[in-house]
């Protein structure tokens, strides 16, 4: 992917050196981001819990918290160097956003709706969000209480190791997808869907869910499709790389990976072949109108 030497966004938070996020281990947002995925796979394989549990946990099925009384609230750590690796991390994804902000801001100013931009968080361990306690094991996420989207770079390590989807285009994927999420609540769409999964039961509950997901994955092909028809920023084989990270984090994949089998009906995300398809769908189409998951017969 060519980045480098872009405009770097201005709305970008560094956590990085703050104390944890305090006691409760519970995420209290309605919308889950991508990285969802990754404490089902880690909590299952490490600790023995079901995956399919925590993902319905951080769905809106409940919350787990601890015990007792509350942690102390953890002072500020003191400014420290980072590895200029992780810089260059931060550097990448600051460049993204920029990308991602201004291609929402020319789609949704051609369909007469304003854009906000959303601020990205970096933060390691823990952090505070107006969802709840957010856990880097969670991934990346999109809380639109505050319209924040909240990462720890070393989930690009989780991304590339345990999850078999290397590549800056799959990192770039990622934070597209969550920026896929404020633009469905600047839209109304996050409302609506809310309201509708409060009045339903828990099977319908997750439909909707897959649904919103995937049309985050489909939004994130239309920020492709048109950061690389203004600014050609794809090398060969990045949509591949992208593809691959789609389909790695689908339900099936994911599930098929922890236990050995697949349970359609707790699905919150969608199959490997949906998320590939949505996210082509929006690519090849580079038009929000062609990504109304809800309509569709099928997700």
């Amino acid at each position: 992917m060519r980045w480098e030497g872009q405009r770097q966004s201005e709305n970008v938070e560094d956590r990085r050196d703050e104390g944890g996020g305090g006691g409760g281990f519970g995420f209290g947002g309605r919308s889950i981001g991508i990285g969802s995925v990754v404490l089902a796979v880690v909590a299952g394989a490490i600790f023995g819990v079901n995956p399919l549990t925590i993902l319905g946990l951080m769905s809106g099925g409940g919350q787990v918290q601890q015990q007792g009384a509350p942690a102390p609230a953890q002072a500020p750590r003191a400014a420290r160097p980072h590895p200029p690796q992780e810089e260059q991390m931060k550097a990448f994804v600051s460049t993204v956003l920029a990308q991602t902000e201004d291609v929402w801001t020319q789609v949704l100013q051609a369909r007469g709706s304003p854009y906000r931009d959303p601020r990205l968080v970096l933060f390691r361990g823990a952090t505070q969000t107006a969802c709840g306690a957010g856990q880097s094991a969670m991934g990346p996420f999109y809380c639109p209480a505050d319209e924040k989207v909240y990462i720890d770079l070393g989930f690009y390590d989780t991304l590339r190791t345990r999850l078999g989807a290397p590549g800056d285009f799959a990192q770039a994927y990622v934070i597209a997808h969550e920026v896929g999420h404020h633009v469905q609540k600047l839209l109304g769409i996050s409302d609506k869907v809310d309201t509708l999964r409060h009045r339903s039961d828990r099977t319908q509950s997750n439909a909707l869910s897959v649904r919103m997901e995937l049309q985050a994955d489909c939004f994130a092909g239309v920020w492709a499709h048109h950061a690389q028809a203004g600014r050609q920023i794809l090398e060969p084989g990045d949509i591949e790389e992208a593809l691959n990270a789609a389909s790695q984090i689908g339900d099936d994949t994911l599930q098929r990976r922890a236990r050995g089998t697949v349970v359609p009906e707790s699905f919150t995300h969608g199959t490997s072949e949906q998320r590939v398809h949505w996210f082509r769908q929006g690519f090849e189409s580079g038009d929000v109108d062609r990504c109304n998951t809800f309509q569709a017969k099928e997700g």
